[in-house]
């Protein structure tokens, strides 16, 4: 099934309650499915049509806030527009689930892929899941239920899947059983519930202080998701022959001296791309992250150690610095392997295992030539490698380096 349809499966075997929808392509084939399933008698919940993705996760949230298991999807623009509620879902501790269909964002105009609406909410406090095919995309959806009604956690979380490449694409999948996903996933917990009769304040005014701590206390159960992620991620594999104990999985890492870093469905090109240069003598390996919040530092850190060099694949950028896991990867691996950040891929220009192949091999040549190489933003477009701002100058010959006006 397409990669749409395992969500909305997935929200069925969830046994969710309320769904909350706001047509936007490539996410509307998600609520349109679960539409029918609901219409059909196959799910049991109720369907709320609004009149756009902010109230979308306004109902959501407020289904959850009243004691159901709820979800909701969007993308690109949607997101955009839902980003205040994002902080209201997480900061009153509410859990719940929502799907991203990764797209561009306009102007110009584009509904292919990109990774900037997803990469926008990893500082609001959601757990952020990024799946490489259509199996992980309902895999992933399900345990990030269980683990966001853990009361270690209980925080909203996030499953992201490339648009169009995995939403629109069918895949071979196995579909658990009812009886399976009800033994993986425990009836709902929420921290509390809003209901007549028990009056209770959310979001009210509080001193300084107290809005600080409960930061605080925000950020360590992110941190503390990590431990309820892997514990998950073994049930699941135990049950289904699926483990999602780690949140990386590494491909020919142990003894790669070159490895390539990324997320999201081209990270399969990646590992083909790996096994294409280790014919060529070049022992390559692949990091890829399943999950982004919480960050995985001390798994990149492990995979990181002792490599000649780093190539981390962006699919957005951070205009102005770098891509975003290049940033965030930097932190975990303090630049000691030479690194290169790869800017590629926005807006569904077609990256293939060959371009892949085509950018290690031509920064390892760099890092055989001069060393060391540390570039933070170095755009490939259409077969041709565009150095940005900022960039160490001594790492590049001078024909390389970007003209300034």
């Amino acid at each position: 099934m397409r990669g749409n349809e395992a969500v909305a499966y997935a929200a069925k075997l969830a046994r969710v309650e309320v769904v909350a929808a706001y047509p936007i392509t490539p996410q509307t084939i998600v609520v349109e499915k679960i539409d029918e399933l609901i219409a059909s008698g196959e799910m049991n919940a109720e369907m709320i049509h609004v009149e756009s993705e902010h109230s979308a996760l306004a109902a959501a949230y407020g289904a959850a806030a009243g004691g159901v298991r709820a979800f909701t999807a969007t993308s690109s623009h949607g997101l955009a527009y839902m980003y205040e509620m994002l902080w209201w879902t997480a900061a009153s501790r509410i859990p719940l689930v929502m799907a991203i269909i990764t797209r561009a964002l306009g102007p110009p105009w584009n509904i292919h892929v990109e990774h900037a609406d997803l990469m926008s909410t990893r500082d609001t406090g959601w757990l952020i899941a990024m799946a490489e095919n259509n199996q992980e995309a309902l895999d992933l959806t399900l345990m990030m239920f269980r683990v966001t009604e853990d009361p270690r956690v209980y925080l909203p979380g996030i499953i992201g899947l490339d648009g169009f490449i995995l939403s629109h694409t069918v895949e071979p999948l196995e579909l658990p059983d009812q009886e399976t996903v009800d033994e993986f996933l425990p009836p709902r917990r929420q921290p509390y519930v809003m209901e007549p009769g028990e009056p209770k304040a959310m979001g009210n005014l509080v001193p300084d202080e107290y809005f600080e701590e409960l930061r605080m206390d925000m950020h360590q159960s992110l941190a503390r998701a990590r431990q309820v992620i892997m514990e998950a991620g073994r049930e699941y594999g135990r049950l289904t022959g699926r483990s999602y104990e780690s949140l990386v999985e590494c491909y020919r890492c142990n003894d790669a001296d070159i490895v390539i870093a990324g997320m999201g469905s081209w990270m399969g090109d990646a590992k083909i791309t790996a096994d294409v240069l280790r014919e060529k003598g070049l022992r390559t390996g692949v990091l890829r992250l399943r999950w982004v919040r919480p960050f995985p530092w001390e798994e990149i850190r492990e995979a990181a150690m002792g490599k000649k060099l780093l190539v981390v694949l962006d699919r957005s950028v951070s205009f102005g610095h770098a891509g975003p896991l290049f940033l965030e990867i930097s932190s975990a691996v303090e630049a000691k392997p030479s690194m290169v950040g790869i800017l590629a891929g926005v807006g569904g220009v077609d990256i293939s295992y060959e371009d892949i192949a085509r950018m290690v091999e031509h920064i390892y040549e760099m890092v055989e030539e001069r060393g060391r190489v540390y570039i933070p933003a170095y755009w490939y477009h259409l077969g041709k490698f565009h150095p940005m701002p900022p960039y160490e100058s001594v790492f590049l010959a001078p024909e390389q380096a970007p003209k300034g006006e």
